[in-house]
């Protein structure tokens, strides 16, 4: 059966209807609103249009995930969503049953369908981006445990902080020195400032570093090292197959060739077998894992 797959971004909502072959017969993308009313509108509009009328299965990434116990949307990092009965007010505006699940278990479960991860036992998914996150997936079923969040590295407190990380910094969760706030885009860049002095964007400090300019070097270095230490402990508890990255910043080359060797230093092994792929469906891969859904 065709499926419908949205994935609610910060700054864009993306729309398909994914067939039975994996095909994608239709793509709709729509700036993301300001305001829960206003993205619930968008979001029941863009459900309607790709559906025309056949009440199709309908699946969601989103930047958080529902409460168990509450069923109101917690750890979004876009923010008006918190604390809202997305799942519910969606349900009773379109008419039917819609699976929600975090936009880095969207990415493990596409990956693993039919992409980098194909058919891989322990699968990780992480999502370097705007924001930080990571999705669970072992033998073909999402662990999104008791609490609705398993394999959420983004909100793990970065392993081992040396002096110039401490204190560390706050966080949008109201705690402090997750993973987010040292591996993401904006973090990326707030750290560069800090060194450097130089307000770069992602891009343009991953172009210095290719350059081999010293503070954009040190900057991507120190990155890159954080996310080792991080990762690190995910090995040790599940010791994935694959870790599948996506997200803007998955695009930086050296991530692939570098974190198996830093990791070492870190990981209770005298190996990391795992391998360290980029999503082979790219920036699409999150819809097409909502669109996959139960």
């Amino acid at each position: 059966m065709s499926r419908i797959g949205i994935d609610l971004g910060g700054t864009k909502i993306e729309g398909i209807v994914l067939e039975p072959d994996g095909s994608v017969a239709t793509r709709r993308r729509l700036p993301t609103p300001e305001g829960y009313g206003n993205t619930l509108d968008v979001l029941s509009g863009l459900i309607a249009e790709l559906d025309d009328g056949r009440m199709l299965p309908v699946g969601i990434g989103t930047p958080g995930t529902p409460s168990r116990r509450t069923g109101l949307m917690k750890n979004c990092n876009s923010t008006c969503l918190n604390g809202r009965p997305l799942r519910d007010d969606l349900e009773r505006m379109v008419g039917r049953h819609v699976a929600l699940a975090n936009d880095a278990n969207c990415l493990a479960l596409s990956e693993w369908a039919d992409g980098a991860a194909q058919g891989a036992k322990v699968v990780f998914a992480v999502i370097l981006g705007t924001g930080v996150g990571g999705g669970l997936l072992v033998e073909g079923r999402l662990v999104e445990g008791a609490g609705g969040v398993g394999g959420e590295w983004g909100h793990v407190p970065l392993p081992n902080p040396t002096g110039t990380e401490l204190p560390p910094p706050p966080c949008y969760c109201g705690r402090a020195g997750c993973m987010e706030c040292w591996c993401s885009g904006p973090a990326v860049e707030e750290d560069h400032r800090r060194s450097s002095g130089q307000g770069l964007g992602v891009p343009e400090i991953v172009g210095a570093a290719q350059r081999c300019e010293p503070e954009a070097m040190a900057t991507i270095d120190r990155w890159l090292d954080r996310i080792a230490r991080g990762l690190a402990v995910v090995a040790n508890i599940v010791d994935p197959d694959v870790f599948v990255f996506g997200g803007g910043l998955s695009n930086i080359p050296d991530l692939y060739g570098e974190l198996p060797q830093r990791m070492m230093r870190h990981v209770f092994s005298d190996d990391v077998p795992a391998r360290f792929v980029p999503a082979a469906h790219g920036d699409a891969s999150g819809v097409r894992g909502a669109a996959r859904l139960r």
